[in-house]
């Protein structure tokens, strides 16, 4: 969740605060030079005026959160403008974009205690220069620090009710995606088991019965013996086809209607923001589809990763024949990251399910990454078993 000075209209809120501080600053120093030409106390104004400017200049880099620092430069900026109000009441009016600064950066009961003071030492300084009682300047001044606190309060406790409705929003949306998940793999499982059950248990039983009845009547009756064979026979034929079936079933569909891994490979996208090149080096040669799926889901699943992580504009995939092994390298120009990836480490469940493909079929994979110079992903497996 972002902080809250991160948010555009926390942003466009303090840059119209801060204008106005140096505004109505650099009006009060013009006002009191015109009024009060050739005084003992003008250095003072103007070195204090100058120092406050800086000071407040300083702020912004030290963040919204009540630190240590951002508290003392808080108490260091409403120091040096009380001093100020002091030697010259016309700078009183900058009180009021220190409302929106005390607000920002103080608890809600600190910032309204530091806010009547402020208040006050308006009220004052205002008096002085009236030189005669106003209730119009002895009320307006906490009337409009009242309204603004007012105003703040509510705007920041919306904020706060709206992230916290936008978090809940967050939390469904993944726990019913994970739902969704965990329904859609055990139906997944119970449709296979049925078409397991319906096809291949049902023939294995058929052929158990057909050969345990051949081995009964083998001796005493051949002809039977080798009809029950016969049969079997025909049905283990059709347990095979109906296995293979399965197995066809389960293959990534860009690999179905026997499209080749370079051509599925060509064809994937990480998103209409990245731009996804695919090279083929070396000569092609078959490759088993159990390679052939793993390779294609691992090159879907890091480019899953560099469309959500990376903030990369182009990515590429290069497949290697290298004559012992195949090798599929997904590099990006993303951020890259310096945090070392091993599979404690890991988050979620892509880089894993990778590695568990790769191991699988006796082959490795690597990652490299430099902060600012992208990451890359490769995927070596070897075209001849592991010894």
């Amino acid at each position: 969740m972002s902080h809250p000075a991160s948010r555009p209209d926390t942003r466009t809120l303090a840059t119209v605060a801060h204008t106005a501080f140096f505004l109505l600053l650099g009006a009060s120093v013009v006002r009191f030079l015109l009024r009060h030409p050739g005084e003992p106390r003008t250095p003072w104004i103007i070195a204090l005026s100058i120092t406050l400017a800086l000071l407040y200049v300083l702020g912004p880099a030290l963040g919204a959160a009540p630190t240590a620092r951002r508290l003392l430069w808080l108490g260091l900026v409403v120091t040096t403008w009380m001093v100020l109000v002091v030697l010259a009441p016309s700078f009183a009016w900058c009180a009021v974009p220190l409302f929106f600064t005390a607000l920002r950066t103080l608890p809600p009961r600190a910032a309204v205690v530091l806010v009547a003071l402020l208040t006050t030492f308006v009220v004052i300084a205002q008096l002085q220069l009236a030189k005669s009682f106003d209730p119009n300047l002895l009320l307006a001044p906490p009337a409009v620090a009242a309204l603004a606190t007012a105003v703040f309060v509510h705007m920041e406790r919306q904020a706060r009710a709206q992230r916290t409705l936008i978090d809940d929003l967050i939390r469904t949306r993944r726990e019913l995606a994970a739902t969704e998940r965990r329904e859609g793999t055990l139906a997944e499982r119970q449709r296979l088991s049925m078409e397991i059950h319906d096809t291949l248990a049902q023939n294995l039983s058929s052929q158990q019965m057909l050969l345990q009845a051949a081995d009964r009547t083998w001796e005493t009756d051949p002809a039977t013996a080798r009809a029950h064979v016969r049969t079997a026979t025909g049905i283990a034929a059709h347990g095979l086809s109906e296995a293979r079936r399965l197995v066809h079933d389960l293959a990534p569909p860009e690999l179905a209607d026997g499209a080749g891994l370079s051509d599925a490979l060509r064809s994937l996208d990480a998103g209409p923001d990245i731009e996804v090149r695919f090279h083929l080096e070396g000569t092609p040669v078959p490759l088993p589809d159990r390679v052939q799926s793993a390779l294609l889901r691992i090159a879907q699943g890091a480019l899953a990763n560099v469309r959500e992580h990376s903030g990369a504009r182009t990515a590429a995939l290069t497949l290697s024949f290298l004559g012992d092994q195949v090798v599929l390298d997904i590099a990006d120009d993303g951020h890259g990251f310096t945090a070392p990836r091993t599979d404690a480490a890991e988050r979620g469940h892509g880089l894993p399910a990778m590695r568990a493909r790769v191991r699988q079929l006796g082959g490795t994979l690597t990652i490299e990454s430099t902060p600012g110079e992208g990451t890359v992903l490769s995927a070596a497996i070897p075209l001849e078993p592991a010894p």
